[in-house]
């Protein structure tokens, strides 16, 4: 059934080694109309990072898979940077301060991108997973070179992180702040449905779209984005949700809510936040 409003997902992965375009075309044909394409992190397309420019295969490859899905008739915005867990794969093989100056440099690389157009931002963030205190400290120092990035770019910073709550938030919130960057640029990909904080904050959500979450975050106003965080591995098909998780749920949720509020969250808020434009 073709949407009678766009249909965007704020953060998903597409791997042309597993299902590639085919899970796209599920997107589309479940009523998606646009996607926010993610950057895969480096050592899952077989890459050992040993210099910044190790990084440039992942971001071409973004780029032109991004091409082949504009082909299809799916809008795809490639956001393109360096995942976190990096810090944890190269202090394997080099100390942690030579990691961290790499993949600052990674960060200006993919800033590149956003400069010349073929990118709409910036992904970084911090560790998920416990780490030591200096990796922990050396991580923030990554993520905030982002956010200074992204103020000279005037681009989004999406992050991955650990989960959030409020405190959690607050201290993204200072950071980010701190570098000058335009807080609303600022967004919390894996959100969970904290709204109204996150707008106290200045931070945008991307909301996972689990059962219940996008009902309570739609509780708390539109000022969302939904995402499915979909990895596109043959080790984990579906994970973390499927490419028409997000189509579905919103032609679902509509029946209850109406379209007012989704016309503002599939398509308002992505323009403001990456500065493009999102027409059926």
């Amino acid at each position: 059934m073709p949407a009678k409003i766009p249909i965007t997902d704020n953060h998903m992965h597409i791997d042309p080694r597993a299902r590639g375009l085919e899970a796209v075309k599920d997107f589309q044909r479940a009523g998606g109309t646009h996607i926010i394409l993610v950057s895969k992190p480096s050592w899952t397309l077989g890459i050992t990072v040993k210099k910044p420019e190790d990084f440039l295969p992942v971001f071409d490859e973004t780029v032109e898979l991004a091409a082949k899905i504009r082909e299809l008739g799916v809008g795809a915005f490639p956001v393109l940077g360096v995942h976190p867990a990096e810090i944890t794969k190269l202090t394997e093989y080099m100390e942690l301060s030579q990691a961290a100056g790499i993949m600052k440099r990674g960060l200006e690389l993919a800033a590149g991108y956003v400069e010349k157009g073929l990118s709409v931002g910036i992904k970084s963030g911090r560790p998920h997973y416990p780490v030591s205190d200096e990796v922990w400290e050396a991580s923030n120092g990554v993520m905030e070179h982002a956010f200074g990035l992204g103020r000279e770019q005037d681009c989004a910073v999406q992050l991955h992180t650990e989960s959030v709550g409020e405190p959690e938030l607050r201290d993204i919130a200072e950071r980010a702040r701190k570098t000058g960057i335009k807080m609303y640029k600022v967004v919390k990909h894996y959100s969970p449905p904290l709204v109204k904080v996150s707008e106290d904050l200045g931070i945008f959500p991307g909301v996972i779209a689990s059962k219940g979450a996008i009902e309570k975050a739609i509780e708390e106003g539109p000022r969302f984005m939904m995402e499915t965080d979909y990895i596109d591995d043959p080790e984990r098909p579906g994970a973390v949700l499927g490419p028409k998780t997000i189509p579905r749920r919103t032609m679902k949720l509509m029946e209850e809510y109406g379209e007012d509020p989704f016309w503002i969250i599939h398509k308002e808020n992505p323009e403001k936040v990456y500065e493009v434009e999102i027409e059926l």
